[in-house]
């Protein structure tokens, strides 16, 4: 089991390296888009490729996001049932849920996503807009999505099973410390108190 965790970690890293490389797509759709207004109000030019550019990149935040969001137990979960049980008893839910729901789900999205992948790329499939993008990249992002959402399935699985058996922390414990992003808005409000 000690080799499996430190698989586990090996993939948290990669995944925690991937999300942190996407927030600032966060940023660049959010200044295509206040780009694309100004341009479209104040010299009355507007492009497809600007629209479809920023629903490429809205799809890979989403895709390339969904392990993050798994690590980080940031997922949508409903807790009605699961809530009432032990952090044991919501780690065996969790194992369940992991084995027979997402990871099937998960492998069956990666696997039919591909040949459409492989063809878009085969005939260089192009958007239907005018002056639009091609689609065939933004089709991958489908199917390394779900290949990066399988390997944190995979880890998650690894701890909460870890987690059970007494050999490792609570996966879903939430962190003590602040996050980069709370200590930031802390700085934030620190300073602003301060002028």
């Amino acid at each position: 089991m000690n080799g499996l965790l430190k698989l586990s970690s090996l993939i948290d890293a990669l995944t925690e390296r991937v999300g942190k490389s996407i927030i600032w797509l966060v940023l660049v759709v959010t200044l295509i888009g206040a780009g694309n207004a100004v341009m479209r109000y104040t010299i009355d030019y507007s492009s497809n490729a600007f629209l479809e550019i920023q629903w490429y990149l809205f799809s890979a935040i989403f895709l390339l996001g969904a392990g993050y969001a798994l690590m980080r137990n940031e997922h949508v979960r409903i807790d009605l049932i699961a809530g009432k049980f032990s952090k044991r008893g919501q780690a065996m839910i969790d194992i369940f849920g992991i084995i027979f729901f997402l990871m099937p789900m998960a492998v069956a999205v990666m696997y039919m996503s591909w040949p459409i992948f492989v063809l878009a790329y085969e005939t260089n499939e192009q958007s239907s807009n005018a002056g639009g993008l091609t689609i065939w990249p933004v089709r991958l992002l489908v199917p390394i999505g779900f290949f990066l959402l399988v390997i944190q399935g995979i880890s998650e699985l690894i701890k909460r099973i870890g987690f059970v058996q007494g050999l490792c922390p609570d996966p879903t414990a939430k962190p003590s410390k602040p996050t980069a992003e709370e200590e930031l808005a802390l700085a934030i409000k620190a300073r602003q108190g301060e002028l």
